[in-house]
């Protein structure tokens, strides 16, 4: 009988092992789209782009938006609002003095729809998924909803990602305006009586003009009238959208243009013909002071002209020459103290070719700074004989500070685009951070609920619901429990149990002490006091403190595990993708083409980013 013992053995150790993979195989897992994941087996990489015709270009720039957290945010609340408020509202057309002169009435409606907005956005979602292996998808279905917006093919001979990234921005940012517009028409149809306060509108007692909106009744047209008068309020507007300011001093009489604004949805920086640069000397070349000679500035010319009519006053011989020089004079001189600028009427200028030129300094700046900023590095080197790429070295910063010293906002980077080959020829490929933003994601939700409440400028005065335990103590037991206005509580370990470090324990405190409770913060620990009889024992740290100063264990391993997943990137080169570090991002200076950084919040924390 000696083989039946290991016979046992044998089909116990089958037994457990078919048992295992059953419970690995069918059990539930909820750590799979999870960056804390413990099995070293599974590969966790993000979704490819197919590359069937060339399709470098758009694949590059669609993951380098999918990286983009305000993007995804703009588009779900853009789309979420078209939903709530129905599509009658963007089916609409529009007034006839308020259509540009480059569309047409069908092509604004075209735009109120935004049909390149819903395209993105399904775009975008299916390229943040989180798959467990290799997946792969396509393109096509923006590429075709890009091209019935333009009634055109996208060719796919030597394309720009910067040509797409200009044709894809400005799309959605005329979509967002046009949608803008006819909010505000729709809510312009509805007249408030005077002296109704706005929280007690009613919809009966809105009055809705015969020429309404089509297609929406009156309740639909309060409730978006209502809606918008609330969302106005709080309207962040398009995240790419940004606003240059550019005003023209002359250098001899010193008068000022008025500024001339233009919004962007991408900056455009030069690269110098160097072996190396950086970011920062690329924005002085587009922001610092530039000189022109040779401009004729409209005060000197109304100066000079001025000084000519004087003169041809005193040699005036009639009465009547000397009234219309006079006449003349006036008017200069009200357009020298006024508006320069305004053409003038009623008065003989002198010859162009007569009038001094001058010496100008144009200033540029930003007046209204993007939440996302696409950088487009120019690399191109025209000559006489043919084009060539700039192969120059563009150091490029992780976090980068823009504006002066009063307004200086800090932007954190977010995403890159890499161009390999020559000006006539190569590979694009993005890289992006690897990171979740919220509502996608929420990894620390009691924290984040915790820090919400803590900085709500307007708590609710309602008391939120309590649960208790099946004993309460009687106000004896709670009498050595004292709280003082410092926000300080000490409980004698005589009359209650001593604190325990477990969060599942319950307190014996009653409802009435826990509303008597300060409210603290996730980022405030306030130890537990203990008697005095064991005051010398309290001076000890506890068994995972850091000491005074120092975070504790908790703060330090979220602090570690939040820094390092800041330095994971994602390196896509279409339907390829690979892990990389922030230094490897960094180091493509003399590849980098496009760059995407994000306004930094200001609860956000520098050191992480």
């Amino acid at each position: 009988m000696p083989e039946k013992p290991a016979t046992i053995a044998a089909y116990a150790a089958g037994a457990s092992l078919a048992a295992i993979t059953l419970f690995y195989v069918f059990g539930p897992n909820f750590t799979i789209d999870g960056d804390e994941s413990n099995i070293s087996g599974r590969k966790k990489t993000i979704v490819g782009l197919s590359n069937p015709a060339n399709d470098c270009f758009i694949n590059s720039v669609l993951q380098a938006l999918a990286g983009l957290g305000d993007l995804r945010l703009y588009l779900i609340r853009e789309l979420h609002r078209r939903e709530l408020e129905g599509r009658g509202v963007y089916e609409s057309y529009p007034d006839p003095e308020d259509v540009p002169r480059d569309r047409t009435p069908e092509g604004v409606r075209q735009l109120q729809q935004a049909p390149v907005t819903k395209a993105l956005k399904e775009m975008l979602d299916r390229l943040n998924e989180r798959p467990i292996y290799r997946k792969t998808i396509s393109a096509r279905g923006f590429i075709q909803a890009l091209e019935s917006a333009f009634r055109t093919r996208i060719s796919r001979t030597q394309q720009d990602a910067h040509e797409f990234l200009q044709v894809v921005a400005e799309r959605l940012c005329d979509e967002y305006h046009a949608g803008d517009k006819a909010r505000k028409r729709a809510g312009a149809l509805l007249t408030v009586p005077s002296g109704v306060p706005e929280l007690e509108l009613d919809p009966e007692k809105l009055q809705i003009p015969p020429a309404s909106v089509t297609d929406v009744d009156s309740e639909d047209a309060s409730m978006i009238g209502s809606r918008w008068r609330e969302t106005s309020r709080e309207e962040h507007g398009f995240p790419l959208e940004g606003m240059l300011e550019s005003q023209v001093e002359c250098q001899f009489c010193h008068y000022k243009y008025k500024p001339n604004q233009t919004s962007f949805v991408n900056l455009t920086l030069q690269v110098p013909q160097k072996s190396s640069t950086s970011l920062s000397a690329c924005f002085d070349g587009l922001l610092k002071t530039e000189y022109i000679e040779d401009f004729r500035c409209d005060r000197c010319q109304l100066i000079y002209t001025l000084d000519l009519k004087l003169k041809a006053q005193q040699r005036a011989v009639s009465e009547r020459e000397k009234q219309a020089i006079r006449a003349e004079i006036s008017l200069l001189r009200a357009a020298i103290d006024g508006d320069p600028e305004v053409p003038l009427e009623g008065v003989t200028m002198p010859d162009a070719q007569s009038i001094p030129k001058r010496k100008i300094a144009r200033h540029m700046r930003v007046t209204k700074f993007p939440r996302l900023l696409a950088i487009h590095l120019s690399r191109s080197i025209f000559d006489q004989s043919a084009s060539t790429k700039n192969a120059a070295k563009v150091a490029f910063p992780e976090r980068l500070p823009l504006g002066g010293i009063l307004n200086r906002k800090w932007y954190r980077l977010l995403g890159i685009v890499c161009h390999k080959g020559s000006h006539h020829s190569g590979h694009y490929e993005s890289f992006r951070r690897n990171v979740v933003y919220a509502p996608f994601s929420t990894p620390d939700a009691f924290r984040s609920y915790a820090q919400s409440r803590a900085a709500s400028e307007n708590p609710s005065t309602m008391p939120s619901p309590r649960m208790h335990t099946m004993h309460r103590p009687s106000d004896a037991e709670l009498s050595p429990l004292t709280i003082s206005d410092s926000s300080s509580a000490s409980v004698s370990t005589s009359s209650l149990p001593a604190p325990s470090p477990s969060l599942n324990q319950r307190s014996p405190l009653s409802s009435a002490s826990i509303d008597r409770l300060p409210s603290i913060s996730s980022a405030t620990r306030i130890p537990p006091r203990s008697s005095p009889a064991s005051a010398v024992s309290s001076n000890k740290p506890e068994s995972g403190s850091k000491g005074p100063g120092k975070p504790s264990s908790g703060d330090a391993s979220l602090f570690r595990r939040k820094k390092r997943q800041n330095e994971r990137w994602w390196r896509i080169s279409d339907e390829r993708v690979k892990e990389c570090k922030t230094s490897d991002v960094l180091g493509m200076q003399r590849e980098v083409y496009l760059l995407f950084y994000e306004m930094e919040r200001p609860g956000d924390d520098p050191s992480t980013a």
